[in-house]
């Protein structure tokens, strides 16, 4: 602590591209936390509860005299946009009071945050410096979320990245790879598509959903009746995915660590190349790049 001014409860989660942000720990947990595939924060020491802000600005200001160079931060846990507006307005000028040259803040977000809180104060927001979140809609599949206990649905999300984009905050959609399994993969996939296609999000990555704590509670969603798809399903299903999607300009990944096969592109720009990569996985895997198990450790 003498050397790092920050005092974290781990674990601590954060998108790859958040590499050289500085992460902010706001709040720890998650406000909702009863999606049945995450088990990031169901460990004892990650029940929710924010910071307060008197302690966000003694770590903000430590960080300061050390690293007065910072121009990311990336505000955790998984829930950090449950805060209200007031309490999020007096961090983002925290930051920016000891950071004059802030370039970007960024958190993760659930459609259902944003129900309480107005074009206008999002408006606010980004003026301040939050100008992009991380949303996981997970499925625009209502089926789907329902099995899974999302507390969302394809209307819900499609309301929260409508009203990020026209508060000109960016949006980075993560949808999960295999979520609905074998019986669902097809309507998971098209009305996932569908619901980007109807809000344009400026990034989509895809993840494959993953239980190294075990998939029992995950299970019970879809009263056992839970069919996971296999690797060439799995691209299969991506394919379909990619497939329905109809975008104008949105950075495409499917590059976490979960994913056996990396894709990266423009949508709609490379869409036919990223189809014609997805087919060579599904017909010649032995010629693509693809990891293994043990590289897709989380």
């Amino acid at each position: 602590m003498n050397y790092f001014p920050i005092s974290y409860i781990e674990p601590v989660f954060r998108p790859p591209s958040e590499a050289k942000s500085l992460i902010l720990q706001v709040t720890n947990g998650c406000s909702y936390n009863k999606c049945t595939f995450c088990d990031m924060y169901t460990s004892e020491q990650k029940k929710f509860r924010p910071k307060s802000i008197e302690d966000i600005e003694k770590e903000v200001k430590a960080v300061a005299s050390k690293w007065p160079g910072m121009r990311r931060f990336f505000l955790a846990d998984g829930d950090a946009m449950t805060l209200s507006f007031r309490r999020l307005k007096e961090i983002l000028e925290c930051i920016g009071k000891y950071f004059p040259n802030l370039e970007r803040v960024t958190a993760y977000c659930l459609p259902r945050n944003l129900k309480n809180k107005s074009q206008k104060e999002l408006e606010q927001l980004r003026a301040l410096g939050l100008t992009m979140v991380y949303v996981g809609c997970e499925s625009g599949d209502d089926a789907v979320l329902s099995f899974v206990d999302k507390g969302e649905s394809f209307e819900s999300s499609k309301e929260a990245l409508l009203k990020l984009k026209a508060a000109g905050i960016k949006s980075s959609v993560m949808i999960l790879n295999g979520l609905g399994g074998r019986q669902f993969s097809e309507q998971h996939a098209i009305n996932s598509a569908k619901l980007m296609n109807e809000t344009q999000p400026e990034y989509v990555s895809t993840l494959v959903v993953s239980f190294p704590m075990g998939d029992e509670r995950f299970r019970a969603g879809f009263n056992g009746q839970f069919e996971p798809l296999q690797q060439s399903e799995l691209f299969r299903e991506i394919r379909l995915l990619v497939e329905n999607l109809e975008l104008e300009n949105t950075v495409f990944r499917s590059d976490h660590a979960s994913n056996y096969l990396v894709l990266k592109g423009t949508l709609g720009a490379d869409k036919g190349a990223m189809l014609a990569q997805i087919n060579k996985a599904i017909s010649e895997p032995s010629n693509v790049f693809l990891r293994q198990e043990w590289q897709r450790g989380l």
